[in-house]
């Protein structure tokens, strides 16, 4: 699936209203959602401030509309990352959304990791994580660190990947953002 320019726009603007509207704010404007908004898509929504991450929550494609999606991540990343404290009403305007609208997961072999393309996810009987492909590329990382760093956020030993009850899976995204 590949968003235009205003269906962009509509999920960060709604992005931004959920929250501001959990803080208290203004209720959310109706949306009369596009086709592209009402497929069936997976997202994570990423909030920095100040130029350092300040909340990520995502969800793989299933059942919901990406609007829905968007929505509910939204809330999540600002206020139920379990890394940071919840958003607080004088943060909002410092912070700025990223979107990553992401493909159906695909049961790969990890040597088909293309940095910059792919992000991972890895699911083993001891723990699962992802990182989505920009990661990889905001940190300068190869193959292998990725690898590594995707295995090291499931809890897992750095070479996880390698072992075989791990199974590696790996989508695409389309990213944007309000700094764009």
């Amino acid at each position: 699936m590949e968003l235009n320019t205003r269906e962009k726009r509509e999920l960060l603007r709604l992005a931004r209203q959920t929250i501001a509207q959990t803080l208290g704010g203004a209720q959310a404007d109706a949306l009369e959602p596009s086709q592209g908004l009402r497929q069936k898509a997976g997202a994570f929504v990423t909030l920095h401030k100040g130029g350092q991450l300040r909340g990520c929550i995502g969800l793989f494609p299933g059942q919901q509309s990406l609007q829905e999606v968007v929505r509910q991540m939204a809330k999540a990343a600002a206020f139920n990352d379990p890394r940071f404290a919840p958003l607080k009403m004088l943060e909002l305007d410092q912070v700025d959304l990223e979107i990553s609208v992401l493909s159906p997961l695909v049961k790969s072999d990890p040597g088909q990791v293309e940095v910059g393309r792919h992000g991972i996810y890895i699911i083993s009987p001891r723990g699962r994580g992802v990182l989505l492909p920009q990661v990889a590329v905001e940190h300068g990382w190869d193959k292998l660190t990725f690898l590594r760093q995707t295995c090291l956020k499931a809890g897992l030993p750095l070479n996880a990947w390698q072992d075989e009850d791990v199974e590696v899976y790996l989508f695409t995204a389309q990213v944007f953002g309000e700094k764009a």
